[in-house]
This record gives C-alpha cells, sequence and structure tokens, in this order.
C-alpha cells in the first residue's frame, strides 16, 4: 500500500512539475518573440529600443549561478536599480512611471517581467501611458496565469497581459482599499 502512495505522490510530482516546465518554457518564447518583434519594429522606424527592466535582474540566484542576461539588451536599458543592466553602455536609473524621454523618441519599448511589480492599477496606468508616450510601439512580457510561481511571489500585485494593441492590468489577491477592476490601455499602434 505503501508503494501505492509513493508512486501517486510522485506521478502527481512529476505531472505537476512537467506542466510547469511547460508553462515556463511558454513564456520563455513568448518573451522572446517580443523582443525580436520589439527590435525588428524599431529598425524598421530607425529609432532606438528602449529596454524597460533590466536584462540582469537584481536576483541573487541569477548572479550567484551567472546565468547572464534574461533577454537583449536594447540601445538603452532603464531600470530603479542599476545592478539590472551592469555592464551596459546605455543605462538609465528612473522609474517606468516618470521616464526621462521625450514623446516618441523610441521606436520601440520592450518590458519585462517588470508591470506585475507595480502596487496598484494606477501606478501601471501610469507606466503604460509613459511606455505609449515614448515609444511608437509597446511590447510586454509578463508571467502567465497557469504559472505556480506568478501565483506565490509576494511581490506580484498585477496580472497584465496583452491582446493585439491592447493591455489589460487587473490588481491580484489580497488589495484592500484598491480596486479590482481591469483596466484596458489602447495602444495606437496595431501589433504586426
Amino acid at each position: 500500500m505503501g508503494h501505492i502512495v509513493l508512486f501517486l505522490v510522485l506521478g502527481i510530482c512529476l505531472g505537476v512539475g512537467g506542466w510547469q516546465l511547460a508553462v515556463w518554457l511558454g513564456e520563455m518564447r513568448d518573451k522572446n518573440k517580443k523582443y525580436e518583434a520589439a527590435t525588428t519594429y524599431a529598425l524598421e522606424r530607425k529609432k532606438p529600443l528602449l529596454v524597460v527592466g533590466g536584462p540582469l535582474g537584481i536576483s541573487r540566484r541569477r548572479r550567484f549561478f551567472k546565468l547572464g542576461f534574461a533577454h537583449g539588451q536594447g540601445d538603452v536599458c532603464l531600470d530603479i536599480d542599476p545592478r539590472a543592466f551592469t555592464g551596459h553602455p546605455c543605462g538609465v536609473i528612473a522609474n517606468v512611471t516618470h521616464i526621462p524621454f521625450s514623446d516618441k523618441s523610441f521606436g520601440a519599448v520592450f518590458s519585462s517581467h517588470l508591470l506585475e511589480h507595480l502596487s496598484t492599477i494606477d501606478e501601471a496606468k501610469k507606466a503604460t501611458a509613459e511606455l505609449n508616450r515614448i515609444a511608437e510601439a509597446v511590447f510586454i512580457a509578463y508571467p502567465s496565469r497557469q504559472s505556480i510561481a506568478a501565483w506565490i511571489i509576494p511581490a506580484h500585485h498585477l496580472w497584465v497581459w496583452q491582446k493585439g494593441n491592447k493591455t489589460y492590468l487587473k490588481q491580484r489577491g489580497r488589495s484592500e482599499g484598491k480596486s479590482k477592476e481591469e483596466y484596458i490601455v489602447e495602444s495606437a499602434w496595431e501589433r504586426p
């Protein structure tokens, strides 16, 4: 009887692990596809690509294991923490809600796993407005709702997703005093 329980538990663990690996690979594919699309979009417009949310991140794990860049670096990299873009020739320390560049100065902006860390929908509205102000096109990578890690990371305050030229924001979890409504940001461009 003990062996059956052990095999059952092992089977469940392998099943969940396989499912989460598939979800993670899907997120990686989506992130890489969006980065490539952002790069192409910026090149076609002969303008620079801004990467918001440094490609190194600030994870000690990433640095300890020398995992390198989580995604491409773009022409300009912006983050609130300089460790996220260490070594980048054009790194800018700034908050995504107050980006120090003029209107439409970038062909595209690529933001990876950043907006879900903002505390409220209002902050995310400001951030998406800034991204749309400074770039002709905005490409956002975000965690999947299928990811167990996305559900349990306490620093994730919002759900973020894109469909076409629309970005959707929704407050998550325990949001006492915070609006839980869904908010839609429309961009002026249509994704190719």
